[in-house]
Parts: structure tokens; C-alpha cells; sequence
């Protein structure tokens, strides 16, 4: 919605895209954004392009986006 994510990302993963149905929404930010007919969120376009740095998540001041990394990227 504030496309800070999207300015945030090396990789140019993340693109907004319109807010669907099926998206989970926070209520706060529901009321925040009511006056905006469709509003939009990051959206990870390119998972493959994702470099799993964590600047989407610590730049998003709504704490909307984390990050889950797939078990071949952790260590064991």
C-alpha cells in the first residue's frame, strides 16, 4: 500500500499489484486505506529473483510482509 517494500527490494522482486478478495488484511490498515477503491500490496512477482535479504520486511513500518525461507536455505 505504501510501496516502501517495493523501493526497499535489490532485486526488483516485489511489484504492487490490486488488493484481492482472498488477501489477508490487517483491520487497522482496512480502515486506513477505505477511501482508496483498490487498493494495492507487494506483491513477490519473481520468487526466483528473491535474495531473502530481509530489506522488504525491516522497511514495512505495518510489519505486513515476513520472510519464510525454504529448509535448503537454512543451516544445519
Amino acid at each position: 500500500m505504501c510501496c516502501l517494500s517495493v523501493m526497499a527490494c535489490p532485486g526488483d522482486a516485489i511489484y504492487m499489484r490490486p488488493r484481492s478478495d482472498t488477501d489477508p488484511v490487517n483491520v487497522e490498515l482496512k480502515n486506513a486505506y477505505a477511501h482508496l477503491k483498490k487498493p494495492k500490496v507487494p506483491y513477490l512477482k519473481y520468487t526466483e529473483e528473491c535474495w531473502h535479504c530481509g530489506s522488504c520486511r525491516q522497511d514495512c513500518s505495518n510489519e505486513a510482509i515476513t520472510v519464510v525461507f525454504s529448509p535448503d536455505m537454512l543451516c544445519m
